[in-house]
């Protein structure tokens, strides 16, 4: 196995394609390899190393992707959300002890504006007319000598969690953590250098960084970069970029099947080896509907930022992924433990995981450290925060994250599994449930859905549907019918905070 990004990216032919993107050329190996010694070279003259921190914001497409890769080989990177609010690009750039900010040369928004406010040194991104995707060269008014590049024990990639509930923990990504990652997810995919991915993935997110790009390149295969996600756009991207596979997020999976009957003939055309799903909990009739659309596996996998990644996956031979399983161990190993007792059990309890891919913890935590991290049976674990249980066959069944189970008066309810049951509705396209807050039960159950086109479903409709296939009390006290479902900065549905989101908080 490969320890760093610029082993895995070396080994590969120097003429076959890398990087490509929208009425753009190609960026090959061998451009990619020079374009890394270029960009250390500079990074160096700038008195930036291994150690040093360059936090990088740029839209999503060929130059984010060919940045990360590149300044990951010489410093640590540290993507941001280009869609983020000054004062939140202030507060992560100082959280991140950043050393400085890359930008493209005409870029003068809010991360710009942060950095000026703390003094942090700002790297231009320049993009020459005519250049294949990806490439790009670096300016800026530092100066300095620097020579150290990484080692297998340096941090790659630096990551901030979402910070749903409490203030976002900083979680260091070792070059070594990274490349058994991509190197975990090229095996359970079986890419090859004839492989294309199509990335609609936000490039500041472990997902798509590690499953679209880093393992593509692991393998010598190709990643063609969309602009971003755009159901509207997804098909005729498809038809110029004749990807083997694509990896997205349950929601836009969702969106692109909405589409995907208009636009039968791109997807005849264009046959996917498979699709991948991971970052959410993939529903069982949208995993069906996929793999009929596009008649190819729907390959559905479990990672998380803290295991660079990849955690589980579903074989790849086809009738072996499993609707409702997020797969068998993919890299490293995987357990349940007591969810209070830093023990490891059978049955249900929470997912915890240990090997290469895994985090070496949390920084300047050690409370988090103390509280996710124990050893057992001659091994270090860390706990998921997610709920569930592996079948005779070794699929793992998430039941849910710890802190999204609704405890309904003492009854436990998992959001699911109610999930589940209101999508097998005909008017359902899309759910979140969750839970709402009560003031004799603590907590109720309540779900926002989205009908598909043309229905007319009613709550009452909807409450009777599940009245009839689940227990009295997981049926939704609520149910808010939506035009839309709010996401996440990645697409996901995010179910903590969601009665607060909905204004359903006050009075209830």
């Amino acid at each position: 196995m490969e320890t760093t990004l610029k082993a895995l990216i070396a080994q590969h032919a120097a003429d076959n394609v890398a990087i490509g993107a929208p009425g753009r050329d190609w960026l090959t190996y061998g451009g990619l390899r020079a374009l890394t010694d270029e960009v250390a070279a500079q990074l160096h003259g700038f008195g930036i190393d291994a150690a040093d921190r360059v936090a990088i914001v740029s839209p999503n497409g060929p130059e984010m992707a060919a940045a990360f890769v590149t300044v990951a080989q010489a410093a640590t990177t540290a993507p941001l959300n280009p869609n983020y609010r000054e004062d939140e690009y202030a507060f992560y750039l100082e959280d991140l002890s950043a050393k400085a900010l890359l930008i493209a040369d005409d870029y003068d928004g809010p991360a710009f504006k942060a950095a000026q406010t703390l003094g942090l040194p700002v790297i231009r991104l320049s993009v020459p007319d005519g250049s294949p995707a990806g490439y790009f060269t670096l300016s800026s008014d530092l100066s300095g000598s620097a020579d150290r590049m990484p080692t297998a024990d340096d941090v790659a990639l630096i990551l901030h969690t979402s910070g749903t509930t409490s203030r976002p923990k900083i979680v260091p990504l070792l070059q070594s953590n990274v490349a058994a990652s991509a190197q975990h997810i090229r095996d359970s995919l079986e890419l090859t250098a004839a492989d294309r991915c199509m990335n609609v993935m936000p490039l500041f997110h472990i997902h798509g960084l590690i499953a679209a790009l880093a393992a593509s390149l692991s393998s010598g295969a190709s990643i063609w970069c969309a602009p971003g996600f755009d159901a509207l756009k997804f098909f005729s991207w498809m038809k110029e970029a004749t990807p083997t596979w694509y990896t997205a997020v349950p929601t836009m999976h969702q969106a692109i099947l909405s589409r995907a009957g208009r636009n039968a003939d791109v997807i005849a055309e264009t046959p996917l080896r498979f699709l991948r799903s991971s970052s959410a909990s993939l529903p069982a009739q949208v995993m069906v509907a996929l793999n009929e659309t596009f008649n190819a596996p729907v390959v559905e996998a479990y990672g998380m930022t803290e295991a660079a990644h990849q955690m589980a996956c579903n074989p790849l031979a086809s009738g072996t992924q499993k609707p409702g399983a997020v797969g068998i161990p993919a890299g490293p190993k995987m357990r349940i433990a007591h969810e209070t007792e830093n023990k490891l059990i059978d049955g249900t309890g929470e997912v915890v995981i240990s090997g290469p891919n895994v985090t070496p913890g949390y920084e300047s935590n050690p409370e988090a450290n103390e509280k996710n991290f124990f050893e057992a049976e001659g091994a270090r674990w860390f706990r998921t925060g997610d709920q569930g249980q592996f079948d005779d066959e070794g699929y793992l069944h998430l039941t849910g994250r710890l802190k999204e189970i609704i405890n309904r008066g003492g009854e436990k309810i998992s959001p699911l599994e109610v999930d589940g049951v209101l999508l097998d509705h005909p008017d359902i396209g899309q759910v979140v449930t969750f839970a709402l807050p009560h003031p004799k039960l603590g907590e109720e159950v309540a779900a926002a859905v989205v009908l598909k086109e043309g229905s007319e479903a009613t709550e009452k409709d909807i409450r009777a549907f599940a009245a009839e296939r689940m227990a009295d009390f997981k049926v939704p006290r609520k149910v808010i019918i939506m035009d839309e479902i709010p996401k996440g900065a990645t697409g996901k549905m995010q179910r903590i905070g969601m009665a607060e989101k909905l204004g359903l908080v006050e009075g209830v």
